[in-house]
């Protein structure tokens, strides 16, 4: 039996999503290229990309010209961060961020360090909380970007965006939020919580691998050098032909997402309570991150007295993450829990459950099975059994 607990890297599709993505892929209607509007089939194309322009835009309070279609998070993360470097370098070189962000924010700011910009790395409190307090005092003259995650894909932990955009907006600063973990989970307004750039990404919402957007803000226009350039596609920010089942299948996943926010985090809030109460009866667990401030369907714990890799190997059954899943492969501990100051240790004996919309209770009774039986033995093997 296998047991599918690792939503946070990527959720099952919807089949509402797939049954839309389906038709696109199979009426000959829609077999048009979108940027072919001198015929029927490109505008019949064309029509339903902007209908989930304007969806994807509805869900974050913007308008539908702001919205850039973009392979995935990954790629809308990279073209905020070089894109908005790039354009306002004669302003400054300085950058402000965060230890505990995403490889796909730090990776790209560390090629830009090699370009001559200065990076500040906030390091957050044992909680997983950068304080607002801290990028206050981090801003200088110099500093001409932000970037911040809404929700930390390890901990679940979230941040203040909207005290961080205030600041931000302030100082003139250009603020740019990763919010592949809270699109559809927690409310976004780009306009009230002050955000220049936000990466959504589909997969992560019940919708389709390799598909994301990027919110630019058009008013008053911040500037932004493209990556990819050709046919002069997405405002002329993202150039490629524009993949119609994939857009839809993001447009009616994050509108489904939307529509049902409010009992999905009730329903799958109650399964992870039930499961953290199934792991503390284990005894020698941590939580890492703050107890509250976190969206529902993560839960990072630490089991002291396991080895890390002994423990994954254990856990077969389960489809957990020992860190993000861009890092699957690593014998390395989590940085991000490094930066909370868990021991290396600890951080390598840490495992990411995450749930959604398809988990059941059955599930996670199971889960909890597997981990009574396999934790116990584990510390036996070693000599750590706890009292």
């Amino acid at each position: 039996m296998n047991i599918y607990l690792d939503y946070a890297a990527s959720t099952p599709l919807d089949p509402r999503v797939a049954a839309r993505m389906i038709e696109c892929l199979t009426s000959a209607e829609l077999q048009g290229n979108p940027a072919s509007v001198t015929h029927a089939f490109g505008r019949r194309a064309r029509e339903l990309i902007e209908q989930a322009r304007v969806q994807v835009a509805q869900a974050i309070g913007a308008t539908p010209a702001s919205i850039v279609w973009t392979s995935g998070a990954t790629e809308s993360d990279n073209l905020a961060l070089f894109g908005a470097a790039q354009f306002h370098a004669d302003r400054g070189k300085h950058i402000i961020s965060a230890r505990t962000e995403h490889k796909a924010v730090l990776e790209p700011l560390k090629k830009l360090e090699k370009q001559g910009f200065k990076v500040t790395y906030l390091k957050p409190d044992t909680d997983g909380i950068v304080q607002p307090e801290q990028l206050q005092a981090a801003i200088t003259d110099q500093t001409v970007l932000v970037s911040l995650m809404h929700v930390n894909n390890e901990t679940g932990v979230i941040q203040d965006i909207a005290a961080m955009g205030q600041l931000c907006r302030t100082r003139n600063v250009l603020f740019h939020v990763d919010a592949a973990q809270s699109a559809g989970r927690l409310p976004i307004d780009v306009n009230a919580m002050h955000i220049d750039l936000l990466s959504l990404t589909a997969h992560k919402i019940y919708g389709p691998k390799g598909i994301g957007a990027l919110y630019v803000r058009r008013q008053p226009t911040l500037g932004l050098e493209p990556m990819i350039v050709g046919g002069g596609h997405e405002f002329g920010l993202r150039a490629g032909t524009l993949a119609t089942h994939q857009i839809v299948g993001f447009g009616t996943a994050l509108q489904l997402a939307i529509a049902e926010c409010e009992t999905d985090n009730a329903r799958v809030s109650t399964l992870r309570e039930r499961l953290w109460q199934g792991l503390q009866a284990v005894g020698g667990v941590e939580l890492n991150g703050h107890i509250t401030q976190r969206v529902p369907g993560i839960l990072n714990v630490a089991f002291q007295g396991v080895e890390g890799e002994s423990l994954m190997f254990a856990l077969h059954e389960l489809a957990v993450s020992a860190g993000s899943a861009c890092a699957t492969g690593s014998d390395e501990a989590s940085y991000v829990l490094r930066a909370l100051g868990r021991s290396d240790q600890l951080a390598q004996s840490s495992l990411r459950f995450s749930l959604g919309r398809f988990t059941t209770e059955a599930d996670i009774d199971a889960a909890l099975e597997i981990v009574a039986r396999e934790v116990p033995r584990l510390r036996a093997l070693t000599g750590q059994d706890l009292p």
